[in-house]
């Protein structure tokens, strides 16, 4: 389980490192959020599909979606990949991914109803079900600070 958190963890936060500096995997150098470009517009205007797509395409260049979006992978990313605050980062990242499959279109292209966001959805319920931070991360370390103990929705 502490594989499948660092895994998620390290996809969310290479997507955030991707499109804050345009590495040039999915976000080119020219898009990249540091140099103006907007991190969910070329998605929210051209990769939505279905029931949906008139409200994402309004979000399309939105600097408080922009934001929201980047805020968020980069919590989840950090989250999971530390072993921290994996329950917070853990429905945080479901809640992203349930967007992003509602945006990509129903039915799913290739699938009835199943795609790779759903698939990722229960990698990381699995993962917050499963307390997945104590493997491989920081997860014991922070479980035993007062804060931890104080507020368990935390751990």
């Amino acid at each position: 389980m502490g594989i499948l958190r660092l895994s998620m963890g390290l996809t969310f936060l290479w997507a955030f490192v991707d499109k804050l500096w345009g590495l040039g995997f999915t976000t080119k150098l020219e898009n990249a959020w540091l140099s103006g470009g907007s991190p969910t517009t070329g998605f929210l205007k051209f990769g939505v599909h279905g029931p949906f797509t008139e409200f994402f395409n309004s979000l399309a260049g939105s600097a408080v979606v922009d934001w929201l979006f980047m805020l968020g992978l980069l919590f989840v990313g950090l989250t999971l990949t530390l072993g921290i605050m994996t329950k917070l980062g853990g429905w945080a990242g479901i809640l992203m991914l349930l967007l992003m499959y509602l945006a990509v279109g129903l039915p799913p292209e290739h699938h009835p109803f199943i795609d790779d966001h759903f698939v990722y959805i229960f990698v990381i319920l699995a993962v917050v079900w499963s307390n997945a931070g104590i493997y491989f991360g920081l997860g014991n370390q922070w479980a035993q600070t007062s804060l931890v103990q104080k507020y368990n929705f935390l751990k």
